[in-house]
């Protein structure tokens, strides 16, 4: 059954007012009168609805759907700026695979140099393809996309979270292989959690050193070195299996 994601509070009967969802929903999709689908408001409960008229694009709702699909904890994605179309790469694998942020910031090695123009449409772009994987994949909510300007900012940004990781190729080298596991299985239900991961050079030991004095933990990704878009798809998958089928 389609997946839309409507802005605002439940009513019925309801019309659809953003032109872009409307446009797909009734132009691409082509809904007609009894169709049903799935609606997701802000307050990330999925309803059951159905078309009223398709021409002034309204429908009403059914009943709420008891499923759930979010992950048992809150993991933000927070990757060092990284080359051409990666980033567009990482937000639509990482909606898919669960996490509830995706982040980027101006690492020390970043070759990607963004001014402030860039990044806001970037960040539109970002949320289009967030929003595209969040309703694919069926999820109760939208990634939030942010995008920081000066790593400053990203820094402070660190305190809101319960536990911080950083994907560390170091510790990866040095065989560590307990950090990781030992980091997330120890995560209470709801915990905000935060990965951080390096452009394509890496984090700078003094990005390391200062994530540290944040109360970051250093946690290899296996034993193989991995690409800077494929290193937070593996964090994802990690927490899924520990969190979610390991039970």
């Amino acid at each position: 059954m389609q997946q839309y994601f409507i802005k605002g509070s439940p009513q019925s009967p309801l019309v659809v007012t953003d032109k872009d969802t409307a446009k797909h929903m009734f132009s691409v999709m082509r809904l007609k009168e009894g169709d049903q689908v799935t609606l997701v408001f802000d307050d990330g409960v999925k309803r059951l609805a159905r078309v009223l008229d398709s021409s002034q694009q309204s429908l009403e709702i059914l009943e709420e759907l008891a499923e759930n699909v979010e992950l048992p904890v809150q993991v933000t994605i927070a990757s060092g700026f990284p080359k051409g179309d990666k980033l567009e790469f990482i937000a639509q694998k990482a909606t898919e695979l669960g996490a509830s942020a995706i982040w980027a910031f101006p690492a020390d090695w970043s070759v990607a140099k963004w001014d402030c123009k860039k990044l806001a449409k970037k960040s539109e772009k970002l949320e289009k393809i967030a929003q595209g994987a969040a309703e694919q994949s069926k999820r109760n909510l939208i990634p939030e996309v942010r995008l920081f300007d000066k790593q400053a900012d990203f820094l402070a940004a660190l305190a809101d979270f319960d536990r911080i990781i950083v994907a560390y190729e170091e510790a990866a080298k040095e065989g560590e292989a307990a950090a990781l596991v030992e980091a997330v299985r120890g995560l209470a239900a709801g915990a905000k959690v935060l990965f951080i991961f390096g452009p394509e050079g890496g984090l700078s030991p003094d990005e390391v050193a200062a994530f540290g004095q944040a109360g970051a933990v250093s946690a290899g990704l296996g034993p193989r070195i991995l690409r800077a878009e494929t290193a937070p798809l593996y964090a994802l998958t990690a927490v899924s299996v520990m969190l979610e089928l390991e039970k």
